[in-house]
């Protein structure tokens, strides 16, 4: 089993598949230009492959896939079947946007996908066009109902925004619980790359509007799960991801590599490794000494909260979130 350096169990790997994404979200890189890292730079479904089959024998037991927005990439169905031929009881899961699935989803179940996180922001058109600068509900909507069509798990993200879509919480609360599927509210990190003034609501604001309508008890965290959950009167369970929270980092068990082979300790933090050169020479060895030296130096917590350290310089899209 991968231990880290404060003595945390490692076994989950977000693997991101590339930095593309066809959204402009204000609150992640709303001013990227479309010009991106030469595909030539980026690691191969192989050479992904080849890291990921030795973190598992390393004890990694959940695998999630993200970008950029992951379905750009194209043949992303036979790097999912790669590594659930491996290991078919793998918790192989993958983070997306949804604009592609209505012509992906059944390729991804079939290749062995078992779950999705899909982002959905706003359900008013308007709202949902400004946030990803792109006429996008549709599409979307579609891409969930798809999902769960074709027997794939699914889960919705929102990420609550002061003055934007912070009017809709309830809206896509009762959207997910009709279609039984989980919604987990994001607090916004704020970064660099984002739109300037953006503003998001904390864990407790948020709360504070559900309660407007329902009553809510707090269930706690499932294991290392990022995702606060609480229960609704009815039986209906969502989540709150709050990185902001002081406990947020106690049992964090993951690890992130990006399309060019950087192993990222925190999603806060800069700080990098890079596995690229040794699994080029086919050095798995040497890539699973990276590894484990990365863990050694992951730090205790992120500076979400920090006084002076609020806003992180890290580009979420190439680390998948």
């Amino acid at each position: 089993m991968l231990i880290d350096g404060c003595g945390r169990g490692v076994d989950y790997l977000r693997v991101s598949v590339t930095e593309r994404c066809n959204f402009r979200c204000l609150y992640c890189m709303p001013d990227k230009p479309f010009s991106w890292t030469p595909r030539e730079d980026l690691l191969s479904f192989e050479e992904l492959f080849l890291f990921i089959k030795a973190s598992i024998d390393e004890g990694i037991t959940k695998i999630r896939i993200t970008g950029g927005e992951p379905l750009l990439r194209s043949d992303l169905d036979s790097f999912i079947k790669m590594i659930s031929d491996y290991k078919s009881d793998i918790d192989l899961a993958l983070t997306t946007n949804g604009y592609l699935l209505p012509v992906t989803a059944k390729k991804l179940k079939d290749a062995g996908l078992k779950r999705l996180n899909i982002s959905v922001d706003s359900l008013k058109r308007p709202v949902a066009q400004k946030i990803a600068q792109k006429d996008i509900l549709d599409d979307v909507l579609l891409g969930i109902d798809k999902a769960l069509e074709v027997g794939l798990k699914v889960k919705i993200n929102m990420v609550a925004l002061k003055g934007i879509n912070d009017n809709e919480i309830i809206d896509i609360l009762d959207f997910c619980k009709d279609k039984n599927i989980e919604v987990r509210f994001i607090e916004y990190m704020k970064n660099t790359l984002a739109k300037d003034k953006l503003e998001g609501l904390l864990g407790k604001e948020i709360l504070d509007i559900i309660k407007e309508k329902y009553t809510i008890k707090k269930l706690g965290r499932v294991g290392a799960s990022p995702s606060f959950s609480y229960l609704l009167e009815d039986g209906y369970k969502f989540g709150l991801i709050d990185p902001h929270k002081h406990d947020f980092c106690e049992t964090c068990n993951r690890i992130r590599l990006t399309a060019e082979g950087h192993l990222i300790p925190c999603l806060y933090f800069d700080e990098a490794m890079s596995i690229k050169d040794a699994i080029k020479k086919k050095d798995v060895k040497k890539a699973v000494e990276i590894l484990k030296t990365v863990l050694r130096d992951k730090p205790k917590e992120n500076r979400w909260g920090h006084e002076g350290s609020e806003i992180s310089t890290r580009a979420f899209y190439e680390t998948g979130g």
